[in-house]
């Protein structure tokens, strides 16, 4: 499975942005999807996760009721809604993969990663 995360940029604080994760491979509808973020000087964060069939979501305490995740599967794509940006969202974000399908917060569990996609959001 390859991934491909996009739609990063600069926003305003209090603003939207959506970031999607594209992957390759049929299999991919079997594999929970996990968004990671990485700040400048900071370990990797678990942001949020979907299972393999989207009937199960999990987030980071930080970002509940803010963010979304969906996917949608017959486009192999996984969606990230951020709403209500702050500027301590700011972040390289990552998308993975992972083949036991779940939602787990560790980053551990996840066998494929994407490149990353950087998110700004300025005060």
């Amino acid at each position: 499975v390859q991934l491909q995360a996009s739609g990063g940029g600069l926003v305003q604080a209090g603003g939207p942005l959506r970031l999607s994760c594209a992957a390759s491979g049929r299999i991919f509808s079997n594999y929970g999807i996990g968004w990671f973020r990485q700040a400048p000087g900071k370990e990797r964060e678990f942001v949020a996760a979907i299972n393999w069939s989207g009937g199960i979501t999990n987030y980071a305490d930080s970002v509940k009721g803010r963010f979304t995740v969906s996917r949608d599967n017959a486009r192999y794509t996984v969606y990230l809604q951020m709403n209500s940006l702050k500027p301590e969202d700011t972040a390289v974000y990552y998308c993975a993969a992972g083949r036991y399908g779940g939602t787990s917060v560790q980053s551990y569990d996840y066998d494929y990663w994407g490149q990353g996609t950087q998110v700004t959001v300025s005060s």
